[in-house]
């Protein structure tokens, strides 16, 4: 399949695609915020510089897109038509360093949780609050 925009729009595109500070993040720190948890963003001491820390729960929370981070059985976890090797030594970095950082996180002591943007919603939510205070 054939790129529909040439190849400098499509970079530009790719360009302006942020690593913090996106939609998904903004919803997910709104609703705990709302709540009464507070927070620490994207601390670069700890390992894959985690979107959200609550360190009075030892928790961890990472906001991961579908696409980027490659959630399974996903409808937005697609794979680009052209220059798939690209993309597949991409998602396949990205998955690797992903557990790589979970496991970091967790030998250090800490709970790491990760929301996935196509599941940000009241309800999920909801049930994300209370995994983080352990209501649960």
């Amino acid at each position: 399949m054939v790129d529909v925009v040439d190849k400098s729009t499509r970079s530009r595109m790719m360009a302006g695609i942020r690593g913090k500070d996106t939609s998904p993040e903004f919803a997910v720190r709104r609703f705990l915020h709302a709540r009464g948890l507070r927070y620490r963003l994207h601390v670069k001491q700890l390992p894959g510089k985690p979107d959200l820390v609550f360190a009075r729960y030892n928790v961890a929370l990472f906001v991961h897109g579908c696409f980027w981070h490659r959630h399974a059985g996903c409808r937005y976890a697609t794979t680009p038509a052209s220059n798939t090797d690209f993309w597949q030594k991409k998602f396949d970095d990205n998955q690797r360093r992903d557990r790589k950082v979970v496991k970091e996180l967790q030998k250090a002591g800490w709970r790491v949780l990760v929301i996935w943007e196509c599941e940000i919603n009241e309800s999920r939510l909801a049930s994300l609050y209370r995994r983080i205070t352990k209501a649960e």
